[in-house]
């Protein structure tokens, strides 16, 4: 999977810049951007500002909050003139490149601060968020200015698939996005009127981070890939690539919710994934999830599994809505009981193990 981010956004400013590049002559503080409060002159300021700050969110690596950033385009004391409309946009293209400059220098694992909705966001998910401020704002002013303006369906869907996992793709993926930002209409969908974009879930478990595998990486997987991350020789293993298939599914089906997703098994110390591990769904009604995982051979026997499976237990079970987890192990891998037996699972009996099939063994883990 080809790194995502820097050429997107490149691809997305110039999108903005040809289309309101038609409007330039009209007086942008006179008109309302689309559906919003802004006027065109707010929203082109606004939507550089958020690029500008991406970037430095993500240069200066902030991991508590965000570093204030802010944008002046109206003039100072000093006597410089406010910029016109056509200046405006060239600070889009300078606050672009910056982010496009950013990404291209961020290594993978670095994370910043994003409050939603896990409190952090790699360099892809900066990218989808920069990607998405300059798609809608361009939207929203060419709305106002009654110019047409409608971006690539690849650009609009890489979006969707990165930071908006809890979205079933609709007819077409820019309609989508514009439904799910509460800017259209969907047949069979009830109108959006308050709307977060989600960032992956990253656990931190000690030697390990668990990353959670958005829909873009699981399609790849699917299909073979590498799902953009660096794996060990062998990875990623079947179980990974079978359970990234199931993550698809949901997502398409629209049942897609990311934190009951699958993880990637990260090493720390160099970036490197040497497994996977995720559920087979949100909880039951009676709270209980099920929990599966797999390693590549070259990662086992060091204890990451038991690792990576007590940090997930215990962010499963510190939530209100899980009261047990639960695993299934074939009869005769014992290399997977043991490693459930040291996260803290009993074992179930074989009159109360109505979880496991012929031929397997149910683990529980309650709190």
């Amino acid at each position: 999977m080809h790194a995502w981010g820097g050429e997107q956004v490149e691809e997305a400013v110039a999108g903005c810049v040809a289309a309101l590049g038609e409007a330039v002559d009209t007086d942008w503080t006179a008109v309302k951007a689309g559906r919003l409060e802004w006027d065109c002159r707010q929203t082109a300021t606004h939507m550089a500002g958020a690029l500008l700050a991406y970037a430095g969110q993500l240069a200066g690596r902030a991991q508590q909050r965000y570093v204030p950033f802010e944008i002046t385009l109206d003039g100072d004391e000093d006597g410089l003139d406010p910029a016109d409309n056509a200046g405006v946009l060239e600070v889009v293209e300078t606050t672009g490149a910056l982010l496009v400059a950013t990404l291209r220098t961020t290594p993978r694992e670095v994370r910043a601060f994003h409050p939603f909705p896990f409190r952090s966001a790699n360099r892809e998910g900066f990218a989808a968020m920069g990607v998405t401020e300059v798609l809608l704002h361009t939207h929203d002013m060419a709305e106002g200015l009654g110019i047409a303006y409608e971006p690539s369906p690849a650009l609009a869907e890489d979006v969707l698939t990165r930071i908006f996992p809890q979205v079933r793709p609709g007819p077409t993926p820019w309609s989508t996005l514009l439904w799910a930002t509460g800017r259209g209409d969907l047949a069979g969908r009830a109108p959006v009127t308050d709307w977060r974009w989600s960032n992956n879930l990253v656990i931190p478990a000690g030697r390990l981070t668990l990353q959670g595998i958005t829909p873009a990486a699981a399609r790849d997987l699917r299909q073979g890939g590498d799902g953009g991350f660096e794996w060990i020789e062998g990875g990623p293993f079947e179980g990974t690539r079978d359970a990234a298939g199931m993550l698809v599914k949901a997502y398409e089906a629209g049942v897609h919710r990311p934190e009951w997703g699958v993880f990637a098994l990260v090493r720390t110390e160099d970036g490197r994934a040497v497994g996977g591990m995720g559920f087979h769904g949100a909880p039951d009604e009676q709270g209980r999830a099920e929990i599966g995982y797999d390693l590549v051979e070259g990662a086992r026997g060091r204890g990451y599994a038991t690792e990576a499976l007590r940090a997930l237990s215990q962010w499963a079970l510190a939530r209100d809505d899980v009261r047990s987890l639960f695993a299934t192990v074939e009869r005769g891998n014992a290399p997977s009981q043991a490693v459930l037996s040291r996260a803290g699972f009993t074992r179930l009996d074989t009159d109360s193990a109505h979880l496991a099939d012929d031929g397997e063994l149910a683990y529980e883990l309650g709190r």
